[in-house]
């Protein structure tokens, strides 16, 4: 949008600047789930060649979509002035403030769900060290 806007300063910013989130928060999503064994067999049957058919046909239906959109295109541009960033944060926090507020709770609802996920197998794990922590503080505390 930015850069069909001629902002193209804007534009990159951000890219670079979602891209850097998503990236973080991905590394965070992996971190808390800490992978196992199981989950390691499972990717192997996801690389098997068979399992990839589906994915690749859609990526080819999506790639001939996407070219034919864009050649599809003709020369006109968008009428109208830049718009700069105080009227991009005007409109998405006018009009538009349900759509964000509501990509900010599913962004946050997929962040807890994967806490819980991660932390459900260690939740015993958790307990007993607590209980060994508590013990170890009651020996030292007699000792």
């Amino acid at each position: 949008m930015f850069f069909s806007l001629g902002a193209y300063f804007a534009g990159a910013l951000e890219i670079i600047v979602y891209a850097g989130a998503i990236m973080v928060l991905f590394v965070f999503v992996v971190m808390m789930l800490n992978l196992g064994g199981t989950e390691i067999e499972q990717e192997r049957k996801w690389l098997q060649p068979g399992i990839w058919i589906g994915p690749a046909i859609l990526s080819a239906v999506l790639l001939v979509v996407i070219v034919y959109a864009i050649l599809g295109i003709n020369d006109q541009g968008i009428d109208g002035a830049a718009i700069n960033a105080k009227e991009v944060g005007i409109a998405l926090f006018g009009p538009y403030v349900l759509a964000v507020e509501l990509a900010s709770m599913l962004l946050l609802a997929g962040l807890v769900v994967a806490f819980h996920i991660g932390r459900e197998e260690r939740a015993g794990e958790v307990l007993s060290n607590r209980l060994n922590d508590s013990d170890k503080r009651k020996t030292e505390e007699h000792a």
